[in-house]
């Protein structure tokens, strides 16, 4: 019987192969400058502050009335949220503002991955491997579940606090974005 030789193949060896670390790609185009996205968010911010403006007008103006005229007591919140909101001649209005922002949005937001804010500043959002981010995938993820920790006092500003200042690290994600597995990059 011979024994092979040093050239040989031997089909029980270890791969030979390279093996690298794949990295993490950062979708087509450069990520959001941090500044851009914080301007995307104060215009989203200040367009829903447009839309509830009208029952907010009329809403404090019928609450300042009931006060000076020595009205409910304003430790019952259901008395003042009632107060707040029922008979209010801005609501129909919001209610109408509210239904074309929603509408707006969610065409922005499945179509391009942009809500108002992200769309007139030139970001949108992608998923990590630069695939076009779902409308459910936006909507779930970056804030239904986002939104969860607000409901619980105290954790909710610990929860907003740490989510707003991870955009801070070399890869620009918030928390939500690491939830959802998403990035916000020019577009």
């Amino acid at each position: 019987m011979s024994t092979p030789g040093p050239n040989a193949q031997n089909p029980y060896a270890p791969p030979a192969a390279r093996v690298q670390d794949v990295a993490e790609t950062t979708g087509p185009g450069s990520l959001a400058d941090r500044g851009t996205r914080l301007g995307a968010f104060i215009i989203d911010a200040l367009i829903l502050g447009l839309v509830e403006g009208p029952v907010l007008w009329f809403g404090i103006g019928r609450l300042m009335n009931l006060a000076a005229a020595g009205g409910t007591d304003f430790n019952d919140r259901l008395t003042l949220l009632r107060t707040f909101y029922v008979g209010n001649p801005g609501m129909p209005f919001t209610g109408l503002l509210f239904l074309l922002w929603a509408i707006i949005t969610i065409v922005f937001v499945s179509r391009y991955g942009q809500s108002i804010g992200k769309r007139i500043l030139g970001i949108k959002v992608v998923r990590t491997d630069g695939s076009k981010a779902s409308f459910w995938r936006i909507f779930l993820l970056r804030n239904v579940v986002n939104g969860i920790p607000s409901l619980v006092p105290i954790v909710s500003w610990v929860y907003w606090l740490v989510d707003h200042l991870m955009i801070f690290g070399e890869s620009r994600r918030c928390l939500h974005d690491k939830i959802a597995s998403t990035i916000v990059v020019k577009a």
